[in-house]
C-alpha cells in the first residue's frame, strides 16, 4: 500500500547517527542522502537496496515534528536479537526507552517488540514474529 514514509527532524546529523545505527541493527541502509550543510530540505533515506528508500528524513526547522501518542511506525525485524539490538543502539543514540523488548502478549503470543521514541518525538516500534 505504502510506496514510502518521510518524516521531519530538527537536526539532520543527529537523526542520520541515530537511524544509521537502528536501522542498521534490522537490515536497512542507508540508500541515499541529500546532505548540503546550510541548505534546506536536507535528506537521508533508508531501506533494503540502493536507491529505493521505505523510510526518509527531512530537515525541518520546526518546534512541532513529530505527532502525538495516537501515531507510530513499527520496523519490520529479521530476529529477536535484531529487536534487542535496535532498542539498545536506539537508548545509545538519544532514544527514550518506551517499552523494553519483550514478547507483546496483548498482540499475541508470538509478537516479540520493543518501542522508542527518537530525538525528535517520534514514537517508533520494532517488531519480530516468533515461530
Amino acid at each position: 500500500m505504502l510506496h514510502h514514509i518521510s518524516v521531519g527532524v530538527s537536526e539532520i546529523a543527529r537523526s542520520a547517527r541515530f537511524y544509521d545505527e537502528t536501522l542498521g541493527a534490522l537490515g536497512y541502509i542507508r540508500v541515499w542522502e541529500d546532505l548540503r550543510p546550510g541548505e534546506l530540505h536536507q535528506a537521508v533515506g533508508y531501506g533494503l537496496e540502493e536507491g529505493n528508500d521505505k523510510f526518509t528524513i527531512k530537515e525541518r526547522f520546526s518546534k512541532d515534528l513529530a505527532p502525538g501518542q495516537g501515531f507510530h511506525l513499527a520496523f519490520a525485524a529479521p530476529s529477536q536479537e535484531a529487536v534487542e539490538q535496535w532498542h539498545q543502539l536506539g537508548l545509545a543514540n538519544g532514544g527514550e526507552s518506551r517499552g523494553a523488548p519483550r514478547v507483546w502478549d496483548e498482540f499475541g503470543p508470538k509478537y516479540f517488540a520493543a518501542y522508542l521514541v527518537d530525538p525528535d518525538g517520534w514514537q517508533l516500534e520494532a517488531v519480530f514474529k516468533l515461530a
